[in-house]
């Protein structure tokens, strides 16, 4: 009879042990192609419309959307497509619009979200639900109400009109400034009552100052749709000297409709002020909507 005195020792077949690192580089290789891939699909448009705005009419006709220009220091269609269209009035409109329509919804939408959190009264659910089914209908079925009801109230043709069109708070807004309010303690609302405070001094002097983060994801996820928005301008302020920057260029198509190198300056013109606002205000973004879920 043999009696083990040791532990049974169990081996594990070794067949499969080199399959694991093989997939792992698998993956990492699939995962950073896709990246290139993605990277390509957006620098490639930029590229060609950058190396097309620099180029003259004989090389647009020579060569191809990526060639290099002869020059890289030529500057005739920007100067062409910043007087001839009139950019720099473009940009005062685009300016003008996005300052009142931004401040205009950081406001409401603070607001609404301070009184859906704070306030306790009947149907407070139904109110976010509305806003949530409002944000789902498609604006093109609604254009003939709105488009009546700005005509009315005799805004039509100006600048305000967009403006006022840009105020009606959205759902991701008033999503943004609720996760941020309701990580704000309560108790700094009873205190503040307690020295004799107001619901709207509470949210003037305490509420809205912590709301900075989502004040600065609003303003620049708010801002960027504004000014890269092409129809609102385009429908309701249809005289040329209201044009923003979106509708500025679309009328370069008409006297520069074959003078792709031209247009190609005029959008050159219209991508790099938000390309480097975003680049520098991009943590922003990130920050806010990663607390704003967290919280």
């Amino acid at each position: 009879m043999t009696v083990l005195t040791g532990p049974a020792i169990v081996r594990a077949p070794r067949s499969g042990g080199r399959s694991t690192p093989v997939r792992n580089r698998v993956a990492v290789l699939l995962k950073y192609l896709s990246l290139v891939l993605a990277c390509a699909v957006v620098l490639v448009p930029l590229a060609a419309v950058l190396l097309t705005s620099l180029r003259t009419g004989k090389e647009m006709a020579d060569g191809g959307a990526l060639a290099a220009p002869h020059d890289w220091f030529n500057l005739h269609n920007y100067a062409v497509a910043f007087t001839d269209g009139h950019m720099l009035r473009a940009l005062w409109n685009t300016s003008f619009i996005l300052v009142f329509s931004v401040a205009g919804t950081v406001l409401i939408g603070s607001m609404t979200a301070y009184a859906v959190d704070r306030f306790h009264f009947r149907f407070r659910k139904l109110v976010v639900t509305l806003f949530l089914i409002a944000s789902l209908v498609p604006s093109v079925t609604t254009q003939v109400a709105t488009y009546q009801i700005v005509s009315s109230l005799g805004v039509m043709d100006t600048r305000w009109a967009p403006v006022l069109l840009y105020m009606g708070t959205d759902i991701v807004s008033i999503y943004i400034f609720l996760q941020f309010i309701r990580s704000i303690p309560i108790s700094l609302d009873e205190a503040a009552r307690l020295d004799g405070a107001n619901s709207f001094t509470i949210y003037w002097r305490i509420i809205l100052p912590l709301l900075k983060p989502a004040m600065a994801t609003v303003v620049i996820v708010k801002g960027v749709a504004i000014y890269n928005d092409f129809y609102i301008p385009f429908l309701y302020m249809p005289d040329d000297n209201l044009g923003t920057v979106s509708t500025s260029l679309f009328r370069f198509k008409g006297p520069y409709g074959a003078h792709w190198e031209v247009i190609s300056a005029g959008a050159a013109l219209v991508i790099v002020p938000s390309m480097v606002v975003f680049l520098l205000l991009q943590r922003f973004i990130y920050n806010g909507f990663a607390s704003g879920a967290t919280k």
